[in-house]
């Protein structure tokens, strides 16, 4: 289990886009980052070339979300709102969840 998930809200803590939060789109686990919605945003130029049934394309300056390290994310509490370091706790049912620290309250 992760400590940040598809679908949690985080907030940058390092890096150009410090304070910015956002929803993570994509956890790339082996890399240990994520793709997080609205930051990091970088630019690539693309130049022009052939399409599909012998068109044209045009060339276009493409927008994108960039991967973040883990470390330089942390997770937004739901239930106040801050952001809080994640562990880790079993319920009586043996499953494992996560809890934040802040609050002590479990997540999802």
């Amino acid at each position: 289990m992760q400590r940040v998930q598809q679908g949690d809200t985080v907030e940058v803590i390092a890096g150009r886009d410090k304070g910015l939060r956002g929803e993570v789109v994509r956890v790339l686990v082996k890399q240990d980052r994520v793709i997080v919605n609205g930051v990091n945003i970088l630019k690539r130029h693309r130049k022009a070339r052939p399409g599909p049934g012998g068109q044209q394309i045009p060339a276009q300056i493409m927008e994108f979300e960039a991967p973040l390290h883990l470390s330089n994310v942390m997770l937004v509490c739901p239930h106040t709102d801050e952001r809080t370091r994640v562990g880790f706790r079993m319920t009586e049912d043996g499953k494992k969840t996560r809890y934040s620290k802040k609050s002590g309250r479990n997540i999802e």
